[in-house]
């Protein structure tokens, strides 16, 4: 099923067709005035794995830029100065390589060569498939090499290309949010995130203090990574949340 997305259509809940956890949590910042396009997008993309941090305008999005390191860009032309354009120029004259994807409402060819002169690497005309865009990131991702990475802490290691995850040797299956939940341990190793943070970055939003849904998955996690009688590595930090180190 195809869903186009225009700034207010609804997308499709239905997981891309490289399935659900082949983009391995890769980074994408998506920068769009539209607050509907802005929405959808973090949904859609956010189901197929992607870590997804948004802007709403240039100056939201070079702010993002710095903090969120996203390995992907999707980038709305005419978002508030600095435009669309400009953010392109800046990041290529600072030696950033970052794959872009522009996104536009004008469909001119004149319009199209000024985002790759500016520095994009690929062009998408809205209103525009959603399978389409997903298509065009997972391009972009395999042209530059920004999905192979391999996340290790301790003895565990993920593979983010081929979403194998190992401990000490030992194959460890996991289910798609057992391992978005892995990987943004791995991620921030020695930091202790918050369950609001937690929610946010693995399920998009929080359930609320009343949930118990984070205590159990991160019991499912611990009981695949501590199988077989291995030492805990995801720690409970009473009152504040959840840790990956090898210490309690």
């Amino acid at each position: 099923m195809t869903v186009t997305v225009n700034g207010s259509g609804p997308v499709s809940n239905r997981p891309g067709p490289d399935n659900l956890i082949h983009t391995g949590g890769v980074r994408v910042l998506v920068v769009d005035d539209d607050e509907a396009v802005r929405r959808s997008l973090t949904y859609a993309l956010r189901r197929d794995g992607y870590q997804v941090s948004v802007a709403a305008d240039g100056v939201q999005a070079m702010d993002e830029l710095g903090r969120a390191r996203p390995e992907v860009i999707v980038l709305d032309v005419l978002v508030p100065e600095p435009n669309g354009l400009e953010i392109c120029r800046r990041l290529r004259r600072r030696g950033d390589q970052t794959p872009i994807l522009m996104l536009t409402a004008r469909d001119l060819v004149e319009d199209r060569v000024a985002g790759l002169d500016a520095g994009a690497d690929d062009y998408l005309v809205k209103p525009f498939a959603l399978d389409e865009l997903r298509a065009r990131l997972r391009a972009l991702l395999r042209r530059t090499g920004a999905a192979q990475e391999v996340l290790r802490f301790a003895d565990l290691e993920m593979d983010t290309t081929t979403c194998r995850v190992n401990r000490g040797g030992r194959p460890i299956e996991l289910t798609r949010t057992e391992y978005s939940l892995l990987e943004l341990f791995l991620r921030n190793p020695e930091r202790v995130m918050s369950r609001v943070l937690i929610f946010e970055s693995v399920w998009g939003y929080d359930f609320g203090p009343a949930s118990n849904a984070l205590w159990v998955y991160i019991s499912y996690l611990r009981g695949k990574l501590e199988s077989a009688g291995e030492p805990r590595l995801i720690q409970t930090v009473r009152g504040l949340g959840y840790v990956l180190r090898e210490q309690p």
